[in-house]
């Protein structure tokens, strides 16, 4: 486990590997995601699926295969007991609910827990590749995301004004600033990043929620 934390991404990557269970079958997104691994704590092991037909997936060690890749196309490894199929089996362990956790990143997440993270309306994307799969397949989702764009805008909002990628389907909401559940009565903030403060968060949150009262 790595435990100097550099930057943002590394802080947020750091705090989804705690909600990981020993044993767990994990889908991660493309990006900040991908840092998950470098963070699960002591005795806590996961196994990775990757919708491109792996489950199983692990670090390069040794010469890179060309041929194993995970979703985002980097290279990868696979580890004893791992196994690669085609797609159809890939969408079938995903769709019949056999991924524990996946963890995505976040364009716009509203209080309601829909889930815009697929497309800018104007900019050129090659599809939505599995999200709308994993976000209603898996068991849990965490969204992992800087609270704020590039242009300092709130990425929680009341309302997603993104192209949804999925109604209803997030369950924990992951940024540099704090920790949200989402609960049938809207956003719950349950943690504060460390030397982080309720009104900075606030101030950066355009959705309503209310706070967990073991926040101080």
């Amino acid at each position: 486990m790595i435990t100097t934390l550099v930057n943002t991404k590394e802080v947020i990557a750091a705090r989804v590997a705690r909600e990981m269970k020993d044993g767990d079958v994990v889908n991660l997104g493309i990006g900040l995601p991908t840092l998950v691994p470098n963070y699960l704590p002591k005795g806590v092991s996961v196994i990775l699926q990757s919708e491109n037909g792996y489950i199983g997936l692990g670090p390069v060690t040794g010469e890179i295969d060309p041929d194993l890749v995970n979703a985002g196309g980097q290279p990868a490894g696979i580890l004893p007991g791992g196994a690669f199929f085609d797609s159809l089996f890939s969408f079938q362990l995903i769709r019949g609910g056999h991924v524990d956790v996946t963890v995505l990143g976040g364009l716009e997440v509203d209080a309601k827990g829909n889930l815009a993270n697929w497309v800018i309306p104007g900019k050129m994307v090659p599809g939505m590749g599995g999200a709308m799969d994993l976000v209603t397949g898996a068991k849990k989702v965490i969204v992992a995301m800087e609270h704020c764009s590039k242009k300092g805008d709130p990425k929680i909002l009341e309302e997603c004004q993104l192209p949804l990628t999925g109604k209803g389907v997030v369950d924990l909401i992951i940024t540099e600033l704090a920790v949200f559940s989402v609960t049938e009565d809207g956003l719950v903030l349950e943690e504060l990043q460390e030397g982080v403060d309720l009104d900075t968060v606030k101030e950066k949150t355009a959705a309503t929620f209310k706070v967990n009262p073991n926040i101080a």
